[in-house]
């Protein structure tokens, strides 16, 4: 895809991405590292928990929901970062064999006024299951270079 600056968007543009299939090791992995909850980590003790079986940590959703949109190259030469993320849900929980899809849309576009080379835009972030279930949403104040 081509790199979209501030200027390319357009409020209510929005942009889906290819899809990931998680797997047990890959919520087990995750789950060691970095959120070891035994619904995270563990099959017999997920059964139990009130979610009846291993679910994927909400951590490791926002990582891959936030990797298909930037690996799609939307703003491969435009990002600059970000001040901030908001309004985070976690929405449904995600199980081994999922497989996730990004929908980003944008929201609102506000150029800088002290910086005249960049803006924010505000993208709406969804990640989506195989069965079209919204699992994960945010908001992202996307630091973003304008056209020169």
């Amino acid at each position: 895809m081509t790199t979209q600056y501030l200027d390319d968007l357009q409020v209510g543009k929005t942009f889906k991405t290819n899809g990931v299939t998680l797997t047990e090791g890959d919520i087990i992995d995750f789950a060691l590292k970095y959120d070891p909850q035994p619904f995270h980590l563990d099959v017999v003790e997920a059964a139990k928990s009130p979610y009846g079986g291993l679910i994927a940590s909400g951590f490791q959703t926002i990582a891959y929901c936030f990797r298909l949109f930037i690996q799609s190259g939307v703003f491969l030469e435009s990002s600059i970062g970000s001040p901030g993320i908001d309004e985070l849900r976690w929405l449904a929980p995600v199980r081994p064999g999922d497989t996730l899809c990004t929908e980003v849309e944008v929201l609102e576009l506000r150029p800088s006024s002290s910086k005249p080379d960049r803006g924010i835009a505000k993208l709406k972030y969804q990640a989506r299951n195989q069965h079209d279930v919204v699992v994960l949403s945010f908001l992202v104040n996307h630091l973003l270079k304008r056209r020169a």
